[in-house]
């Protein structure tokens, strides 16, 4: 990264104050970086569980596949998921309340006996497969907010605190050098008005004589 700066004392404080800065913010961004990197890894186990529960669940709808037939599916309805939003790790994610499931009522004596199984089969999968996507999107929202996070700490690790380093060097060299340059600069100068001087008095005693 080309960090534009002038070699004087305005821009080396400025850049001096662009790098403590950074360097004071470095270890922040890498706790936050380490909190999503756990909460990411918990996350996807939540959805690993959620997806094997998923799963689990097909296989008994599958059993029963046969009296599906018989089945009528608009017993079962979704009347409403309620969600909320809280902070994790600093990123804002959407968080299951509550699923609303409503079965409508049917003949109990006209209709087979393993309707209520299947009643409670089909809401124990709509539950599970909702969960499993509120799950997902969370996950997604952590991964992503956790790469942001990592690009940012290698941008002021690697790229930004090094860059302003080498500026503030460069700018005290050039300031050191140019310090020395006046100094030496000056010693000639009064050498050569000491030499001077000594020539006119020299010049003074010869014409008196």
């Amino acid at each position: 990264m080309a960090i534009k700066f002038q070699y004087n004392k305005t821009s080396l404080q400025q850049i001096e104050k662009q790098l403590k800065m950074r360097q004071r913010t470095l270890p922040i961004i890498k706790n936050k970086e380490t909190a999503l990197r756990l909460e990411v890894k918990r996350c996807k186990t939540e959805v690993a569980e959620l997806e094997a529960k998923l799963q689990q669940q097909i296989a008994g709808y599958e059993r029963m596949y046969a009296l599906w037939g018989e089945f009528d599916a608009s017993l079962v309805e979704l009347k409403d998921v309620e969600m909320d939003v809280r902070k994790i790790a600093g990123v804002r994610v959407p968080v299951l309340k509550n699923i609303r499931l409503e079965a409508k009522p049917f003949g109990i004596f006209s209709a087979p006996k393993w309707y209520f199984d299947g009643i409670n089969l089909l809401h124990g999968l709509a539950k599970t497969a909702v969960e499993r996507e509120f799950a997902v999107a969370k996950c997604d929202l952590l991964e992503h907010a956790r790469r942001k996070t990592t690009q940012k700490v290698n941008l002021f690790e690697k790229v930004q605190i090094p860059g302003f380093q080498e500026a503030v060097r460069k700018i005290k060299r050039f300031m050191e050098d140019e310090e020395n340059l006046s100094k030496s600069s000056q010693k000639i100068l009064k050498s050569l008005q000491e030499k001077r001087r000594e020539e006119e008095e020299q010049e003074g005693k010869e014409i008196s004589a």
